[in-house]
């Protein structure tokens, strides 16, 4: 049975099309994908995220704990401070990703993955046990006592302060006051409500963690206040595009059991000088011989079907392969070699109108500029290796001003 998020009836009176995510029956769109992604680079928009877990790690072994279960260094981390990380096994395999709030001088919070809040609970019960951590550590699973929204967009400045106009309970009076990769708490009735600037679009915006019984309440007082402002409900698939178009790792497409961070782009989020920490030795091992594979960005250079997770990736011959120049050079596409991974993520930008995605690829075929064939439909098309992010805001605006 699928589980609901405290949001059901709300998704339901608002006619959103639903879909089993993880286990959770989750809004895929209300208007459609491409008016709330727009909405979102645009205005606002407003998600439920509620199907995200929420572990607690507390005690005045916390943070020695949880620095040697995290890649990124939480020594850097004061009261109201977070930062996205990486939990791995001792293969160096990421278990989650995912951020970590201080939220207190002994007390953190973890947002993790939906399909992933079992299994990381798991794991860290396993190293505290290991570690033979006692009654100085306390670890709490509460993702059914709390649900979660995302507020994301350019506007969602300018009106989510009435939403919580009191003042902050660990360092600010309001929420945009917030930096990014900030925390606070603000009351909620005789409730507190934690408010974090972060996201997964690309935009500016906040989270918000509210306990599961004040969560309604929270979304319509968001769609109230940012009504003028253009704010739209957001379902799972703008998600997926929004932060597709980022080029952000997604959990079960960039990342597994099987891949590090160092494959998947992310060593800039692993504190190899911290100290010991859970697969530590074999990351090391492999950034002195070098990964053998890498994930790439990629855009088609056509604009037919699009990529999609799953679709073959082909090599070509090096010395032959050319791209076709905006002006409509032509193009010569080599002599196929050989079948050199899968797309992990793809699909079209609603930015930009281009065919977008990611894949391994043996580390050799990872150069940015290079050429690759996507098997999309039984054609391959080529594809030209690029840069991250696919969308860049202040590329666009300049694109504008030259109009």
């Amino acid at each position: 049975m699928l589980k609901h998020t405290p949001l059901q009836s709300i998704h339901a009176a608002l006619g959103a099309r639903m879909v089993d995510f993880g286990g959770w029956s989750m809004p895929l769109q209300y208007e459609g994908i491409l008016q709330e992604h727009k909405a979102v680079r645009e205005a606002a928009g407003l998600f439920d995220i509620s199907h995200m877990g929420e572990l607690f790690v507390s005690g005045p072994r916390a943070k020695g704990f949880l620095n040697t279960v995290l890649t990124n260094d939480l020594a850097r981390l004061e009261p109201g401070h977070a930062q996205y990380t990486l939990m791995c096994n001792e293969r160096g395999g990421v278990v989650d990703d995912l951020y970590v709030y201080c939220v207190g001088a002994e007390t953190y919070l973890l947002i993790v993955n939906a399909a992933r809040a079992e299994a990381d609970m798991a794991w860290l019960r396993y190293r505290a046990a290991e570690a033979a951590e006692g009654r100085s550590l306390v670890l709490g699973e509460h993702s059914d006592d709390y649900g979660a929204l995302a507020v994301q967009g350019p506007s969602v400045a300018g009106f989510l302060d009435r939403v919580f106009p009191s003042h902050g309970l660990i360092a600010h009076d309001k929420p945009t006051d917030l930096a990014k990769n900030r925390i606070d708490a603000f009351p909620w009735g005789k409730k507190e409500v934690f408010v974090a600037r972060t996201g997964y679009t690309g935009e500016d915006g906040f989270e918000i963690v509210a306990p599961a019984e004040s969560v309604v309440e929270i979304w319509n007082a968001v769609l109230e206040a940012g009504e003028h402002s253009g704010i739209r409900p957001v379902g799972l698939g703008a998600r997926d595009t929004l932060r597709l178009e980022m080029g952000y790792p997604l959990y079960g497409n960039e990342l597994d059991l099987a891949t590090t961070p160092l494959e998947a782009g992310l060593g800039w989020c692993v504190k190899m000088d911290k100290g010991p920490f859970c697969g530590r030795v074999a990351l090391s091992e492999q950034k002195q011989m070098r990964p053998p594979r890498k994930c790439v960005a990629f855009k088609m250079t056509e604009r037919k079907a699009p990529p999609r997770p799953g679709y073959p990736m082909w090599s070509l011959d090096k010395d032959e392969a050319e791209m076709k120049s905006k002006e409509g050079e032509t193009i010569s596409l080599g002599q196929m070699r050989a079948m050199i991974g899968h797309v992990s993520s793809g699909g079209i930008s609603p930015s930009t109108g281009d065919g977008i995605g990611m894949g391994y690829v043996p580390r050799r075929f990872a150069k940015q500029g290079g050429v690759l064939l996507i098997e999309v439909r039984g054609q391959q098309l080529p594809a030209q290796i690029v840069r991250k992010p696919f969308y860049n805001k202040a590329d666009k605006s300049a694109a504008k001003g030259k109009d």
